[in-house]
């Protein structure tokens, strides 16, 4: 797995965002380089050191080619340093607030009480980061900084006119009065990832814990509809789901025909995922026609549906098409059945912790 989280030596003492340049013995006045770049003086095999105009920093454990362009956020007081944005990955997130008003059953990312306003180092990392970048914003719920959330992405959007955004969101703190807001960005460079599990409330509140969630989110979804916004629909399948999926493509069709997107996604083996696994995980390849009917159906009437996270040797060969390799390189991995398939190249595989008992009842049939 990409390791996202470094070791470091720095003699700083408060918190910061560097770009590390891995060009040893490049002067730091070189044309192109900015205050917050660290040239590499010198490397070993345990370590290398970048200079950059007025601190130093030491990483461990890395080769210094492996982060050249790597914006990385510093944090002193702990030894270890973030890398926020990836300069040779299209995966790069950055999470806005562990805080969460719902706790649904399968959250790979538990909600957490506490919150750090991270906007500021966010907006350095941005500037710094590689042209035509596409940069994800997560939580915990983003909008819970609605206000917040905002002003960032007016502003970078128009300090960075190459860079686009994907925010994902529960959609539920949008009100009538943000659609003049939502109407100041440039929303052809802003997706929004939005889930809904269900086409029945009372599935849809059960999933994530939040009594009305449902009515929230309808709502939430009219507002960024009106306002002109991308939106990419999001529902993973799981047991207490499956069954509703043609009914859910009913309901996206005729009461969401806006969405630019509708992605269904295989379960993640992760903090509540992981908790609940066996009452949750579906399998698809044995299953599967729940999810095909509902794809047939969405795309039948106009509707860009997709399968996120899917292993293709799990699908029928007439939906692989449909499912690209979604899974961020950081945290993919393939199991023994993969050695040698056909399919390696173009399948997402699993996530670095998918139980080894994988689950599917049909694998590496290619």
């Amino acid at each position: 797995m990409i390791p996202l989280r470094l070791k470091i030596e720095t003699e700083a003492i408060d918190p910061y965002v560097v770009r590390l340049r891995s060009f040893e013995g490049v002067a730091h006045d070189t044309p192109g380089l900015s205050s917050f770049d660290a040239v590499l003086g010198n490397a070993t095999r345990e370590s290398a050191e970048f200079y950059g105009e007025d601190r130093s920093l030491r990483v461990f454990g890395i080769d210094p080619s492996d982060v050249n362009g790597d914006v990385l956020f510093v944090v002193p007081g702990r030894g270890t340093a973030h890398r926020l944005i990836r300069a040779n990955s299209r995966h790069n997130t950055l999470l806005v607030t562990e805080r969460c008003d719902q706790l649904c059953l399968m959250c790979s990312q538990p909600p957490k009480q506490q919150h750090v306003d991270m906007f500021p180092f966010f907006e350095t990392a941005v500037l710094l980061s590689p042209e035509n970048a596409t940069i994800g914003l997560s939580g915990g719920e983003p909008t819970l900084f609605k206000s917040e959330l905002l002003e960032f992405l007016q502003r970078m959007l128009s300090a960075r006119p190459d860079v686009d955004f994907h925010v994902l969101t529960n959609a539920q703190h949008f009100d009538r009065d943000d659609v003049t807001k939502l109407g100041k960005l440039d929303l052809n460079r802003i997706l929004w990832g939005v889930p809904v599990y269900s086409s029945n409330p009372e599935i849809h509140d059960r999933i994530v814990e939040k009594p009305g969630a449902f009515g929230q989110v309808r709502e939430g979804l009219s507002v960024l509809g009106h306002a002109g916004a991308k939106i990419e629909l999001r529902t993973v399948l799981m047991k207490p789901n499956a069954a509703g999926m043609t009914d859910l493509a009913r309901f996206v069709t005729t009461s969401l025909p806006f969405v630019d997107k509708w992605a269904i996604m295989q379960l993640e083996n992760i903090g509540y995922g992981r908790q609940n696994w066996h009452s949750l995980f579906f399998d698809s390849s044995k299953g599967f026609d729940a999810v095909g009917k509902a794809l047939d159906f969405a795309i039948s009437r106009g509707i860009d549906a997709m399968l996120y996270n899917f292993p293709l040797c799990t699908l029928p060969p007439d939906y692989r098409t449909l499912a690209p390799s979604t899974i961020s390189d950081w945290k993919r991995s393939y199991v023994s059945e993969c050695a040698g398939c056909g399919l390696r190249d173009d399948c997402g595989g699993f996530f670095e912790w998918h139980p080894k008992a994988h689950g599917y009842e049909r694998l590496g049939l290619t």
